[in-house]
């Protein structure tokens, strides 16, 4: 079975990271720096079903079919995730704990199955690494104490069609 694990250090309030990462209206402005998925439907609450959408490839709809499983809100969030092709239903988890003056945020994604998850967790795993490392560090930095983007912000969400 393979597995995407990614640790980052971020120099920002567990609170503030919880919300960039959970807040429907946010996650797209990190997430551009990948395929630049949107959740739809998407709240913290357990049993919620949501979709990520975005810009369909040969071969992927551009649909990732979620529902979360676990919510401690700011230290929390598992969800299951299908890609809409058949493929493994797979979790991703996300960690957030206060370290050395800001969070440690932990991306676990795990259930790939057979040689075409070998090959979704290697091709997941290279796009999530550039959205924990650009996109979402550009998104805390951009982001308020209250977690609001700062006024004269210059990020903003990819539209898809």
């Amino acid at each position: 079975m393979s597995t995407i694990h990614i640790v980052r250090d971020y120099p920002h309030a567990p609170a503030k990271v919880w919300r960039a990462v959970t807040d429907p209206t946010l996650v797209p402005l990190w997430t551009a720096t990948g395929a630049g998925g949107r959740p739809e439907g998407f709240t913290t609450t357990v049993g919620t079903r949501f979709q990520f959408v975005a810009k369909p490839k040969p071969g992927w709809s551009g649909v990732v079919d979620c529902e979360v499983l676990e919510a401690n809100e700011p230290s929390l969030l598992r969800y299951s995730w299908t890609g809409g092709d058949g493929g493994d239903v797979t979790e991703v988890l996300y960690r957030l704990e206060p370290h050395a003056g800001g969070t440690r945020f932990t991306y676990h994604h795990t259930g790939f199955t057979g040689p075409g998850g070998f090959f979704m967790a290697k091709l997941l795993g290279n796009v999530r690494q550039k959205m924990l490392s650009v996109g979402l560090p550009a998104v805390l930095d951009d982001l308020d104490d209250e977690g609001r983007l700062r006024p004269g912000s210059t990020l903003k969400p990819k539209v898809h069609g």
